[in-house]
């Protein structure tokens, strides 16, 4: 079992100190509005939409905003079309980044996160030039005070590939198609998830050793993030322990 990303722990500690609300909800909206329209309004029979709802309300967005946004999308009138756009990183100390986004205007968006890279000093990739370092995956987190074993052993007879646990959080991979099963069986045991989604997973890990190159790279990803187009953002990075201990001094 690979060790959990010291990088992760930071974002999601950053996330508590700087979350900009309006933006984390237009994100979730965003997301239910199009698996709504992709498929079935009816979570029960649209696995994307039952996953955004539970993210949705893990983060306490409010259930008439949800039930709107399922509206939205399954509406046959004109609307919001927002498409699925992927970029690729170069950024700093060897580490990659997928950058994914949903648009309803994909030269705006393009524009927009281009420049956030190249104002960083970080480089566009080529389509497919970082995306190869990355499994696509299936991705459950549950932030509780369960102990690593336990959840170990739930995540693998739920047929979970992957477990890895840190302090109270634990992040459960699966295949792909195997994504659904995996968090329907840990939600009749332990309760619905923080987050399900798929995601990227890096085969290798890039170690980041020194402080500088740290901060460079989670100002670049904390810009990126602020975009209301980009969904989400993956690394093949882990901060080394002693630059993490200076990072949170």
């Amino acid at each position: 079992m690979a060790g959990h990303s010291k990088f992760k722990n930071i974002m999601h500690r950053k996330g508590a100190q700087d979350a900009k609300r309006a933006k984390k909800f237009t994100k979730l909206i965003r997301e239910i509005t199009t698996a709504a329209r992709l498929g079935q309004p009816d979570p029960e029979f649209n696995p994307r939409l039952r996953a955004a709802i539970i993210t949705a309300r893990a983060e306490n967005l409010p259930k008439d905003r949800i039930d709107n946004a399922i509206k939205k999308g399954s509406s046959s009138q004109d609307g919001d079309n927002f498409e699925e756009i992927t970029y690729e990183c170069y950024a700093f100390g060897g580490a990659a980044l997928i950058i994914d986004c949903l648009t309803d205007n994909r030269n705006r968006t393009a524009s927009d996160v281009k420049s956030i890279i190249n104002k960083a000093g970080a480089t566009v990739a080529e389509p497919g030039s970082v995306m190869f370092m990355f499994d696509r995956v299936g991705y459950v987190l549950y932030k509780n005070d369960l102990n690593p074993d336990k959840m170990f052993e739930l995540a693998v007879e739920a047929g979970a590939e992957e477990c890895d646990s840190d302090e109270n959080t634990h992040e459960i991979y699966s295949s792909v198609d195997g994504l659904n099963a995996v968090r329907d069986a840990l939600e009749k045991e332990i309760g619905p998830a923080n987050e399900s989604k798929l995601s990227w997973k890096a085969k290798n890990i890039v170690e980041i050793s020194d402080k500088e190159t740290a901060e460079k790279l989670l100002r670049l990803i904390d810009l990126l993030e602020d975009n209301d187009d980009v969904q989400q953002v993956s690394g093949n990075f882990e901060i080394s322990e002693e630059v993490y201990k200076q990072l949170n001094s």
